[in-house]
């Protein structure tokens, strides 16, 4: 997994609506990256729509969320659309930057282990440098811990 302080791995990745989308466009702003397993699932979407409630706190620290999974850019579109969702989702669907975050691991789920998302967030500052990582959440709450992080 990447490390605080370290440059953040520039990116390149199909958006909602299936436009590129490239970490660099973002120079200058704080991106708050939020690795998530799979859209529409239970998890998944609480923390969105918490996301999504608290996007003006954010926008007025000059943070910007982008979400990234492994689904693809037409799944991201019935989630962002179902969910009134106000920010930008990316598709990883070779989960290539996942794994460039130190993301994708094996994950035990009900018995069965596989490989997929750990749920991580990154805060990378106006230089493109990794500021601080997000480990330590539940999805119900993750909104408030980058809160907490960026108002102190």
């Amino acid at each position: 997994m990447v490390e605080a302080g370290q440059k953040a791995p520039e990116f390149t990745l199909q958006n909602q609506n299936d436009e590129s989308v490239s970490l660099a466009d973002y120079k200058g702003k704080k991106v708050l990256l939020y690795f998530y397993p799979r859209a529409s699932t239970p998890g998944c979407t609480v923390q969105a729509c918490s996301l999504r409630d608290r996007k003006s706190e954010l926008d007025e620290l000059n943070v910007v969320i982008l979400g990234i999974s492994p689904d693809t850019p037409k799944k991201l579109a019935n989630f962002t659309n179902k969910q009134e969702l106000n920010f930008t989702l990316l598709a990883d669907e070779d989960h290539a930057v996942c794994e460039d975050y130190g993301v994708w691991q094996m994950k035990k789920f009900m018995g069965r282990e596989n490989m997929g998302v750990v749920r991580t967030s990154f805060l990378v500052d106006e230089n493109g440098n990794i500021e601080h990582i997000f480990d330590s959440f539940k999805t119900k709450n993750h909104h408030e811990v980058v809160l907490e992080y960026l108002n102190q």
